[in-house]
């Protein structure tokens, strides 16, 4: 089901528009200086949407500050207190997350839907597996994938009966198979675009690795607008995992993706100390392409030649491929410059 197109500030989800990539800061919002610096590592990186976590007032009233300091629209995080919302609005945020499993009485939630209306704010239904209503609990014993859907729905129908249509819907846990289920549903009942991750996956490399298992099902089954991909890292790790994610499954095409072979006996050059290399020195680039950097003869040419750019390693040797052509044969300790070289005269700017 094509999803109705959303505006978050400059950002459209939904629709035809490419999956659009987030994430959250991780300081204190208050903390205007350290909040502003992190959003601009976050939009060097490509972020596209950030959200902030808006605790208490000063946290609301430091929106405006951080607001005239960045370009890439701002989304309040809101639980507990309907108020905050009201605040941050008024801030000028440019979309509200609100739990409805926190939010409290009905009525709070209707005065938020009032205000984001009048200012024509988009409102993203947050549902999480940690913190659903006690009563959809008590009725399913677990937060599985019927009580995700279930308080969706109960929200959508305070929506519904306000005529108030730019929403988007999450509706997170940290199990994988759970959350993939919910959002199938949710997705095939209702209109509405999808921001999509798997809630509290983990650190670094675990984490990455449950999201890229949950979200890549969802996306290559056509589900998902928005996505964050929750880290116990930096915020800028989330960005680099959702643009590799996206990536690989050709729905963006941002930034190099780098292919290399895992390693095995019959490799002749120490190749990791020169794929950490090219990692490290691909950061600089924006443009998309695909470097192979290949340790033997078995699959190292027919990679390198699919590649737009890479090296395929002999005996203390490397050939440096550029568009599929063969370019230059290099001693080992010269492979990592030369590969440079050759991305530097021959990449599309």
């Amino acid at each position: 089901m094509k999803k109705l197109v959303v505006a978050i500030g400059s950002v459209k989800i939904g629709g035809d528009y490419p999956i659009a990539v987030q994430s959250m800061t991780k300081t204190k919002t208050r903390d205007t200086k350290a909040t502003i610096r992190q959003i601009r590592g976050l939009e060097k990186a490509g972020c596209e949407l950030v959200r902030l976590a808006i605790v208490n007032r000063d946290d609301a009233r430091a929106i405006r500050k951080i607001k005239a300091a960045v370009k890439v629209p701002i989304i309040a995080d809101i639980h507990f207190d309907y108020r905050l919302a009201l605040q941050a609005m008024d801030a000028g945020v440019d979309k509200v997350r609100i739990n409805p499993g926190n939010i409290g009485a009905e009525w709070k939630l209707e005065e938020v839907i009032k205000r984001a209306k009048e200012r024509h704010l988009p409102i993203r239904i947050g549902v999480n597996a940690g913190s659903l209503p006690g009563d959809v609990i008590k009725k399913y014993h677990h937060p599985d994938a019927a009580a995700l859907v279930e308080t969706v729905e109960r929200s959508l129908e305070i929506f519904s009966r306000l005529d108030f249509k730019d929403v988007v819907i999450s509706a997170k846990g940290a199990d994988v198979r759970n959350t993939i289920e919910a959002y199938q549903t949710i997705s095939n009942r209702f209109p509405y675009p999808l921001h999509i991750g798997i809630t509290e996956a983990g650190p670094l490399f675990t984490g990455a690795l449950r999201s890229g298992a949950g979200l890549g099902v969802l996306l290559y089954n056509g589900v998902g607008d928005t996505i964050r991909v929750s880290l116990t890292a930096e915020p800028v790790k989330e960005v680099i995992a959702g643009y590799e994610i996206l990536n690989a499954l050709g729905l963006r095409r941002v930034g190099p993706i780098l292919i290399s072979c895992p390693l095995c006996g019959r490799a002749e050059v120490n190749l990791m100390p020169v794929v950490r290399e090219v990692q490290k020195r691909l950061r600089r680039y924006k443009n998309f392409m695909k470097i192979a950097v290949m340790g033997c003869i078995v699959n190292g040419p027919g990679e390198v030649r699919e590649a737009d750019f890479g090296i395929a390693c002999g005996k203390g040797i490397g050939a440096v491929f550029s568009k599929g052509k063969e370019i230059r044969r290099v001693k080992e300790d010269r492979l990592v410059d030369t590969l440079f070289e050759v991305i530097d005269e021959n990449i599309d700017n």
